[in-house]
């Protein structure tokens, strides 16, 4: 049996991170990971810049890849009409498949060991963790959950969210387009019947593509194509997309059953993290900083259990759910409100028109779903 004093599941954005923070300050890690690396994963794949100083301070450095700088969002409703604004923060567009591979090779780099399989079970016995996998079984002081929206793993922890279905599709491909106009510092959040759509250049000269549709939208029809053609391609902005795009990857990726509802933070002592703590709307495109400051929140309690001999295992899990709470608690409050209001199509014209007359409402809304910088 390999033994570990933090095992993560899941070698997503928290938990890549979380193995870089942690090995950093040489805890011994164990990251379990279904996939191999790169893959491509259903993502906005834009990036806020609040976490550039943390990242920084882990000597993580994405401006290897002259990613594109986007500080501009234009939404438009679905008959097509739209307001524009600039983003206070800021980020850059960059596909999981570069950064998620970059990241593990990091991981590898400062000795955190990988192990490929899948975990069926975790118990937590005698203040220690056994991790099972379909071939090996793990042991550690601590485990992280970063295993992403939704896993077998909710249901073997018998996750409250998981007995509850889901009425949420997303679907993800990269396009090349033949338009040499389309900015390079833009995210565009495009709505249609049922759903909405974000467009955003990244560092792989291609345009990230993800919309979020609900079930009762999508399931009269028989594929993606037909869906698109026959509902995206309503919106005049995203007809002009696709008629002058052609899908850049070898198929487009899917997930069903997302899951915004509340979930636990902790789950049998496990800490979760990124979107097992909490999946904020992606029209908020703030998921991909929110996992990785959840993984920098999660480290620096263990690291203090470490250093702490008075600091025990209910104190790291009671700091890090206080802690994460006032991080994110009111941005996925946020979200949830401007999911409601932006899909109700009488809701989201009228409130187009509003924001046109009042230019900084629009700004605020978005800070409300950002936070400040996050500094080491």
């Amino acid at each position: 049996m390999r033994k570990a004093q933090v095992i993560i599941i899941g070698g997503g954005l928290a938990g890549l991170t979380a193995a870089i923070h942690l090995s950093q300050h040489n805890l011994e890690v164990i990251l379990i990971e279904k996939e191999s690396y790169p893959h491509h994963k259903v993502c906005g794949e834009y990036l806020s810049s609040e976490v550039f100083p943390y990242l920084n301070s882990l000597e993580i450095n994405l401006a290897t890849f002259r990613p594109p700088e986007i500080n501009h969002l234009e939404f438009s409703s679905i008959s097509g009409n739209s307001i524009s604004c600039e983003l206070e923060m800021g980020g850059i567009g960059i596909s999981r498949y570069s950064m998620d591979n970059y990241l593990f090779e990091k991981t590898k780099a400062l000795g955190c060991k990988f192990i490929q399989a899948t975990v069926t079970s975790v118990k937590f016995k005698n203040d220690h963790f056994m991790v099972f996998t379909q071939d090996e079984n793990y042991s550690s002081e601590f485990v992280l959950g970063a295993f992403g929206k939704r896993s077998n793993l909710d249901k073997s922890l018998k996750r409250d969210f998981v007995e509850n279905r889901s009425g949420w599709l997303a679907v993800k491909a990269h396009y090349k387009t033949k338009s040499v106009d389309f900015p390079s510092n833009k995210v565009y959040l495009h709505n249609f019947k049922g759903g909405y759509c974000g467009l955003s250049k990244t560092e792989l000269n291609t345009i990230n593509v993800c919309y979020l549709a609900t079930y009762s939208s999508f399931k009269e029809y028989r594929s993606t194509d037909d869906f698109r053609e026959e509902v995206l391609m309503r919106n005049p902005h995203l007809r002009e997309f696709f008629v002058t795009s052609e899908i850049a990857m070898a198929r487009e990726l899917s997930i069903g059953q997302v899951s915004f509802e509340k979930k636990s933070l902790i789950e049998d002592h496990i800490l979760m993290l990124g979107d097992s703590a909490g999946l904020i709307h992606p029209l908020c495109g703030n998921g991909m900083a929110m996992a990785i400051h959840s993984a920098k929140i999660a480290s620096e309690k263990i690291l203090q259990f470490y250093s702490n001999e008075h600091f025990y295992r209910l104190d790291v899990e009671k700091s890090y759910k206080e802690e994460w709470r006032k991080e994110f608690a009111i941005r996925l409050r946020s979200g949830r409100i401007l999911q409601r209001l932006l899909l109700n199509q009488t809701a989201s014209e009228v409130s187009l028109k509003l924001i046109n007359r009042i230019p900084g409402l629009l700004p605020q809304i978005i800070k409300r779903t950002h936070g400040k910088k996050v500094y080491a």
